[in-house]
C-alpha cells in the first residue's frame, strides 16, 4: 500500500510566480500597413510601449519578465522557458503556454517548423538531455511518457487515439487535475516522440480564415509525465508533470467572416478565453471570491498553471499592425495581470506504507509455544461435551492401545518367548480379545450417537434456512383463503442418516451439502432478493463470486467495467481514474470511495452483480 506525500523542497521557494514572456511578430501585412508603422515598440528586453488609443501622443508602457522583438529566434524564446524544465525531474509540475490573438503566432512559437523547431520539440529534447545525464548516477530510475490532447467546442478529444469520445476532467484528494481514459504512451527517445507526436497533430481541428490561413480552431495540450523511482528501499516514486499548451486566439468575427460552424468554433473560443480572463481577476483580487476553474474545460486544465502548484511561464504573442491594435492591448493588459499570480509547487511523492507490526517477536514466540497446550484443552473440552470418554480412552498417549498390547504377545507366543507358562499367555490373550471388542462396541455406539447428534443438527440448520420462506407465506396467506402450497423438491426430500450419505458417490454428497446452504425460491428472484439474501448463498459460491467482482474492477477495461450491473460510462470512467490513482482495489469496500458509489448505491451494487455472476 502507497500513500501520497507532500514534501517541501528545500532548495525551492514555497511560492512561485507566473513569469510573462511577451514576442513581438515580424510585419506579415501589405506595404501600405507596413508604412502606417507599428503600434507597438520594444524599448528594452523587458519593457515596451504600445500607443495610447484615447490620445494618439501618449504612449501606454508595460515592463514584463523578458520581451522578445521581431528578430528574436526561436532559440531565445525557448531559453526564457528553460530554467523551470529541472523542476519536473524532482516531482514539480511545470506548465508552458501560449496566450494571444488569432494570427499573432502562437502555433509556430509552440510547434515552429522543420528549420525553426518551437517550445515543444526543444523541450522535449533538453527533458531527455536531463534524463540521460541523471541516468548516469546512480540511486534513480527514470521513465517519461506522453499524452496530447484538444479542447475542441468545449469537449476533451484525445488526439493520440483519434476514434476517443469527449474525456471527463477530474480533481483528485491532493488537488491534481486528472483526466480518466486518456491515452499515456511510454517513450525513450526524441525520435519516438517525434513519431508519436507528428500524426497525433495532424488530428488537432484547424480552418482557415480572413486573417489566418490556417487557424487554430481548439486548444491543444501536451503532457510530459517523468516519473523517477528510487532503487533503494523504500523505493520512493516522484512524478512530475510539464504541461506545454498552445491556445486558440480569440476572435473577432467582424474581421474573421466566421459563418456557420466556424462562428460556433470561434464562440466556444471566446468563451473560454473569457473565462480564463475572470479566474486571473479572481485570483488578482486578494479575496475569498470563488475562483471560476470549472466555468470551462480550458480554465479546468489551466487550474495547476494559474493558482495551482506548478512553475509557469505564459508566451503571450502580439501582433504589430494597427488593425490588431485593440486586440494586442487587450492581450497585454491581460499578461499584465498575470504576472500577478501566484502558485505554490510542491513534490509530487509517493512512499511505501510501512508494514504495522502488530505482535512483538517474544509474544508471537510465546504463543507458538502454547499452541499445542491449548489444542490439547480444546480436545478435552470437547470431549467432556460429547459426554463420552471413549475416543480419549482409544487413543491414551500415557499407554499402549489394546491392539499392540495383544499384537506384541502374540508375536511373542509365536516365537516361542513363553516357553514356561504357555496357559498364562493364552489367558492373558483371551483377555485383551474380550477387552478388544468390548471396546469396539462400545466405539460403535459412539459413533451412532454423534451421527444422530449431526443429524440434529443439520435438520435444524435446515428449518431454520427455511424459516424466511415460511413466514413469508404465512405473511401472504392472511386475510386469503387458505390454498394447497407445493413445494419445490429440494426443499420436501427427507434427511439422510450418516450410514446412507456415506454409500453415497462424491457427486451426490455435493449436491446434499448445496441442499442444506442454499434453499431453491419457490418464486423465482424476486424473493430471493431480500433482507438476509447472502446468507441463504453457499458462502464458497459467494467468495468466488466477489473475487470475479474485484478481478473485474482491479483489471477490466472501460468496456468490461460497463458490463457490470449498475455502472454506465461515466462511473467506469471514475473507476479508472481512481485506479490510476490508488492502484488496485484492495479489497471490494474501497468501491466507496470512488466518486459517485456512495454507501447507500454500494449493497444494491453488490447484490445485482453477485447474482449476475450466479446466472439470475
Amino acid at each position: 500500500m502507497a500513500q501520497r506525500v507532500a514534501v517541501s523542497d528545500g532548495t525551492n521557494k514555497k511560492v512561485s510566480r507566473v513569469r510573462v514572456v511577451v514576442r513581438l511578430r515580424p510585419y506579415m501585412g501589405t506595404q501600405d500597413e507596413k508604412d502606417e508603422g507599428s503600434c507597438v515598440r520594444g524599448l528594452d528586453s523587458k519593457n515596451l510601449e504600445i500607443i495610447n488609443w484615447r490620445n494618439a501622443t501618449e504612449t501606454v508602457k508595460y515592463s514584463f519578465d523578458v520581451f522578445h522583438g521581431e528578430q528574436t529566434t526561436q532559440q531565445e524564446v525557448f531559453l526564457s522557458v528553460k530554467p523551470i524544465l529541472p523542476h519536473i525531474l524532482t516531482g514539480q509540475n511545470a506548465s508552458v503556454f501560449a496566450y494571444g490573438p488569432t494570427g499573432a503566432g502562437k502555433t509556430h512559437t509552440m510547434m515552429g517548423t522543420l528549420n525553426q523547431p518551437g517550445v515543444i520539440p526543444r523541450a522535449v529534447r533538453e527533458v531527455f538531455k536531463m534524463v540521460n545525464a541523471k541516468n548516469d548516477d546512480e540511486g534513480w530510475d527514470y521513465s517519461i511518457s506522453m499524452s496530447y490532447l484538444e479542447i475542441y467546442n468545449e469537449k476533451v478529444l484525445d488526439l493520440l487515439s483519434p476514434g476517443s469520445q469527449d474525456l471527463p476532467i477530474r480533481e483528485d484528494k491532493d488537488k491534481n487535475i486528472l483526466i480518466p481514459g486518456l491515452t499515456h504512451t511510454t517513450i525513450t527517445s526524441i525520435s519516438d516522440f517525434h513519431k508519436h507526436f507528428v500524426p497525433a497533430s495532424l488530428n488537432r481541428t484547424t480552418a482557415s480564415t480572413k486573417i489566418n490561413q490556417r487557424s487554430s480552431r481548439s486548444h491543444a495540450l501536451l503532457l510530459l509525465k517523468v516519473l523517477r523511482t528510487q532503487r533503494a528501499p523504500p523505493h520512493r516514486q516522484q512524478a512530475g508533470k510539464l504541461y506545454l499548451i498552445d491556445l486558440a486566439g480569440s476572435e473577432d468575427n467582424r474581421r474573421t467572416g466566421n459563418q456557420g460552424i466556424r462562428l460556433k468554433e470561434s464562440g466556444a473560443i471566446n468563451l473560454s478565453l473569457f473565462t480564463l480572463s475572470k479566474v486571473v481577476d479572481s485570483l488578482n483580487s486578494g479575496t475569498a471570491v470563488r475562483v471560476p476553474y470549472r466555468d470551462s474545460k480550458l480554465t479546468r486544465l489551466l487550474q495547476d498553471s494559474l493558482g495551482g502548484s506548478a512553475h509557469s511561464v505564459m508566451i503571450t504573442n502580439i501582433a504589430p499592425e494597427y488593425k490588431f491594435y485593440f486586440d494586442t492591448f487587450g492581450a497585454l493588459n491581460f499578461a499584465s495581470k498575470s504576472k500577478l499570480i501566484v502558485n505554490k509547487p510542491f513534490v509530487c511523492e509517493t512512499v511505501p506504507a510501512l508494514p504495522v507490526k502488530r505482535v512483538r517477536d517474544g509474544q508471537e514466540a510465546g504463543r507458538s509455544a502454547t499452541e499445542p497446550q491449548k489444542k490439547r484443552q480444546r480436545d478435552e473440552k470437547k470431549t467432556e461435551q460429547d459426554g463420552s470418554p471413549i475416543s480419549a480412552h482409544l487413543h491414551s498417549p500415557s499407554e499402549p492401545s489394546v491392539m499392540d498390547r495383544l499384537l506384541a504377545l502374540e508375536k511373542r507366543v509365536m516365537n516361542g518367548g513363553d516357553k514356561d507358562k504357555p496357559d498364562d499367555s493364552r489367558k492373558e490373550i483371551q483377555e485383551l480379545k474380550e477387552k478388544q471388542r468390548e471396546l469396539e462396541s462400545k466405539a460403535m455406539l459412539y459413533n451412532q450417537v454423534l451421527d444422530e447428534r449431526s443429524a440434529v443438527k443439520q435438520e435444524s440448520a435446515f428449518k431454520n434456512s427455511l424459516a424466511p420462506l415460511q413466514r413469508k407465506q404465512s405473511t401472504a396467506s392472511k386475510g386469503v383463503k387458505q390454498q394447497a402450497v407445493v413445494q419445490p423438491l429440494q426443499v420436501i426430500l427427507p434427511l439422510q442418516t450418516h450410514a446412507v450419505v456415506e454409500k453415497q458417490s462424491v457427486c451426490a454428497k455435493k449436491k446434499e451439502k448445496k441442499l442444506f446452504h442454499q434453499v431453491e425460491p419457490p418464486e423465482g428472484k424476486e424473493n430471493f432478493i431480500e433482507s438476509g439474501w447472502e446468507s441463504q448463498i453457499d458462502t464458497s459460491v459467494l467468495d468466488i463470486s466477489k473475487h470475479k467482482i474485484l478481478q473485474i474492477l482491479n483489471s477490466g477495461s472501460l468496456k468490461e467495467l460497463k458490463g457490470l450491473q449498475l455502472i454506465g460510462d461515466k462511473k467506469a470512467k471514475l473507476i479508472l481514474g481512481w485506479r490510476e490513482i490508488h492502484g488496485q482495489f484492495k479489497k471490494l469496500d474501497d468501491l466507496i470511495k470512488v466518486e459517485g458509489m456512495t454507501g447507500k448505491r454500494y449493497p444494491s451494487f453488490m447484490k445485482a452483480n453477485i447474482l449476475s455472476v450466479m446466472g439470475y
